[in-house]
């Protein structure tokens, strides 16, 4: 598959190393500004100035939450930046995603914990510790994660890419080229719509943001179900190889797992969250092993 000259051009503008760079330098910058903005905000709230109903401006904690979520806008462009050039690398940002995800709110939580003795009978509480429990287990199975898809890297036979891999590289451009305008439109539209619920909520049209930390994020995995579908669909042109179908399945049933942690609450978020990437870590390890196997016979 050719990409057409405009689109080769545009992602070389929005997804090129250089651009990489400056995002970087850039969302650095906003994610210190956004965090003293949010500080000044809650000093304000906090003297009376203004009446926001809103967890967020509380406590100087909660301020925490705002770069973070630019970071988290940050890790999403490089999901995407990664999409054509490795896809254990694609999927290992999703699951950074959604541990900073629970990072984030841990710092949320942190501003409204109640130290006493009844700890494990306050639901916030209990749910904070829940949160600890997941951040850290999460950090310990990304990196199992990428020792496995690091030795599947270095454990592979390194040939020239056939034809019909280049052009399924090819389609992975087109596909992260689209993919930057959609998702940059829906969060300019989550940023504006929860900005106005925040400031008019009695103007809101009935919009609820009871779940503020699936604001974009429950619609970007969905976004990302389908391209993984896609990707799998395409895969079919250049392998058909049992161990890579199974990997890439593998790894949209683990998306899906996550998608569906942002429709419940407790207990059972951090448990799907968790069983999505022990799901696809063990998926990357049994497919290590078929492909061991596979090189072991071409030689």
């Amino acid at each position: 598959m050719q990409v057409p000259s405009f689109f080769h051009s545009l992602y070389t503008k929005l997804l090129s190393e250089k651009t990489k760079a400056k995002g970087e330098g850039w969302i650095l910058g906003i994610a210190i500004g956004s965090f003293i903005i949010h500080l000044i905000l809650i000093f304000l709230a906090d003297l009376g100035f203004y009446d926001v109903e809103s967890e967020l401006f509380e406590n100087p904690i909660s301020a925490i939450y705002t770069p973070f979520s630019f970071i988290l806008v940050y890790e999403v462009y490089l999901l995407v930046y990664f999409l054509p050039k490795s896809f254990t690398t694609y999927i290992g940002k999703q699951y950074e995603i959604i541990s900073l995800i629970i990072i984030r709110r841990l710092f949320k939580d942190l501003a409204t914990l109640e130290l006493s003795s009844d700890w494990f009978q306050i639901k916030d509480d209990l749910q904070f510790t829940y949160d600890l429990l997941t951040s850290v287990a999460l950090f310990f199975l990304l990196l199992l994660f990428y020792k496995n898809s690091k030795k599947q890297e270095t454990e592979g036979v390194k040939t020239a890419p056939s034809e019909e891999l280049k052009a399924f590289i090819q389609f992975k451009k087109l596909t992260a080229t689209i993919l930057v305008p959609i998702l940059l439109g829906i969060a300019l539209y989550t940023l504006g719509s929860w900005s106005t619920y925040i400031l008019f909520p009695e103007g809101s049209l009935g919009t609820s943001f009871k779940n503020i930390n699936a604001i974009f994020f429950d619609e970007f995995f969905m976004i990302l179900i389908v391209v993984d579908v896609i990707l799998l669909l395409a895969s079919f042109y250049y392998t058909d190889q049992f161990h890579k179908v199974m990997r890439n399945s593998g790894f949209i049933v683990s998306t899906i797992l996550i998608r569906l942690s942002f429709s419940v609450e407790g207990l059972m978020n951090n448990f799907l969250i968790l069983a999505a990437i022990c799901f696809g870590l063990v998926i990357m390890v049994i497919h290590n092993q078929y492909e061991k196997a596979y090189q072991n016979e071409k030689k």
